[in-house]
């Protein structure tokens, strides 16, 4: 079993993470950012990994810190799962509908940390969530993690609808990156023979 415990603590957060790839999409997420929770729990539940995540922020100011926070250390998490990276399928990608919605993901665990974000989100706030963050968390993700991400709006009018297909979206990309090919299962996909 791939599994990563990650624990982060800064004079801003204070994070517990523990992370299964093989898992059943089971999740017991506490960021005190309910918003946050709700991507976390669809990411965890889509992507059919084990996902715990506790974070103490200090969400009094806001939740930029939160929200990065968690996702240096999901991006850490996933890193030490992978490993080497040996017998992985690389990448993955996924087209996701949410009602009006469209978003596509696609994902190569590359070692490299780029970000390509093309979400367009029509308001500034989804309740009291600053819809800014979402690039604040795929940015951190990828950056920690060492993965190029594309993120690519196709169609959406509502704010929460177009995050849920992103986080969606990604989900069922990432398990298609980290799963391990069956036919090569051995081999670390690239001509480099590294990722890392």
């Amino acid at each position: 079993m791939r599994t990563a415990k990650i624990t982060r603590k800064t004079s801003e957060t204070d994070i517990s993470l523990d992370l299964c790839l093989e898992g059943g999409g089971e999740y017991h997420i506490d960021t005190g950012c309910g918003f946050l929770n709700h991507m976390l729990e669809l990411f965890a539940g889509h992507g059919s990994f084990d996902l715990a995540v506790k974070c103490i922020g200090d969400t009094h100011v806001d939740y930029h810190h939160t929200v990065e926070d968690v996702a240096i250390v999901l991006g850490r998490a996933f890193d030490e799962a992978l490993r080497v990276r040996r017998g992985i399928c690389r990448h993955g990608s996924f087209i996701l509908p949410m009602d009006e919605a469209l978003v596509l993901a696609a994902v190569d665990i590359s070692g490299r940390g780029v970000l390509g974000y093309g979400l367009n989100f029509p308001t500034e706030k989804i309740g009291d969530f600053d819809t800014e963050l979402v690039r604040e968390f795929m940015s951190a993700f990828t950056r920690t993690l060492g993965a190029s991400i594309h993120l690519r709006q196709l169609a959406g009018e509502n704010s929460h609808h177009i995050a849920e297909a992103a986080f969606k979206a990604l989900a069922r990309a990432m398990k298609t990156a980290v799963a391990i090919d069956a036919g090569d299962s051995q081999r670390i996909p690239s001509t480099k023979g590294t990722i890392l």
